[in-house]
């Protein structure tokens, strides 16, 4: 029906197999590397993926992956409504957060094969087809139009935060959205948590504790995020908090930054930390719940369960 989202992660060890390419029916495919290098060759001209970047390649465009610096690992956010897009600025003016004039496009490169055999994987309803074709995909000579792929340094994104006390929403940190039809809900999110100053005044500075009517799946592609101090998120995991369901920082992060002194201090240096978020209940795979073996045990125990109380009734 295409409504909603699929969440992916991936490891690569071989470039795709040769006169291959794939294009998915069901939605355009938000990459977020987290190892490696990807080499993408797409039917409007190739993009080198580096880590630190997003790549977005729209429904229908075929492309093919070599992997030039050997195997590769990261996330994909499936977006099978609509088109990612920047977020509404309203206060914060025409700049700031991810600009517009910081993503690349491809230039137009075609293959000179005058007929060969290919393979065209197609990713439709979920389930994966195969048709052959007697020449190259990847025979466009030049292209124009708002309806292309493209990639993302985030390490441009501008970081807009509070100066004087207390959070501004964690939507600051939106770098792409794809908006539902309610006002101020997303069908999908992309946020990324990169390193920041904080100077908030009278103000416990890491996230607080929540729970919303968002669902929130976080990845970290370096280094440690700074809401979890003890451990146990490593770049290349993963984790679900789905609608309504209650997290934030652990034991460690909440004693920590209880009694640090609140002068300026950089958060998050050498890490990139990030977040899908949607609106919509993400349901979990069997093979993620249990054949990957990978699950981390007893993890509200890890994270939360040290926490005390500090409250006490006046006398």
């Amino acid at each position: 029906m295409k409504t909603g989202i699929g969440i992916f992660i991936f490891a690569a060890g071989k470039d795709m197999a040769a006169n291959t390419a794939m294009y998915s029916s069901d939605g355009d495919f938000l990459v977020v590397l987290q190892h490696g290098v990807l080499d993408i060759q797409t039917e409007l001209g190739r993009l080198l993926v580096r880590p630190n970047e997003i790549v977005v390649l729209p429904r229908g465009i075929r492309y093919r992956v070599t992997l030039p610096e050997g195997p590769v690992r990261g996330y994909i956010l499936e977006l099978y409504q609509g088109h990612f897009t920047l977020p509404e600025l309203g206060p914060i003016g025409s700049n700031g957060l991810a600009n517009e004039r910081d993503f690349q496009v491809p230039c137009a490169f075609f293959q000179e094969v005058t007929s060969s055999r290919w393979t065209i994987v197609n990713k439709f309803n979920g389930a994966l087809f195969a048709a052959q074709q007697n020449h190259t995909p990847f025979d466009v000579v030049a292209w124009h139009g708002r309806y292309y792929p493209f990639k993302y340094d985030l390490g441009r994104f501008s970081v807009i935060g509070s100066t004087s006390f207390d959070h501004p929403d964690p939507s600051i940190y939106t770098v792409l959205t794809a908006p539902s039809e309610h006002p101020g809900t997303a069908v999908a999110d992309f946020v990324i948590f990169p390193p920041r100053w904080l100077v908030q005044e009278d103000t416990f500075r890491p996230p607080w504790y929540h729970r919303n009517t968002m669902s929130e799946f976080m990845g970290l592609i370096r280094g440690d995020y700074d809401a979890k101090a003890g451990g146990g998120f490593r770049p290349a995991g993963a984790s679900l908090h789905n609608v309504m369901s209650a997290h934030g920082p652990d034991a460690e992060t909440f004693e920590k930054a209880s009694n640090a002194d609140l002068k300026p201090a950089k958060v998050g240096e050498g890490s990139m930390a990030f977040m899908f978020e949607s609106s919509l209940m993400i349901g979990v795979t069997d093979w993620a719940l249990a054949e990957c073996k990978k699950v981390q045990e007893k993890y509200s125990e890890h994270s939360w369960a040290s926490l005390k109380p500090h409250f006490k009734r006046p006398v």
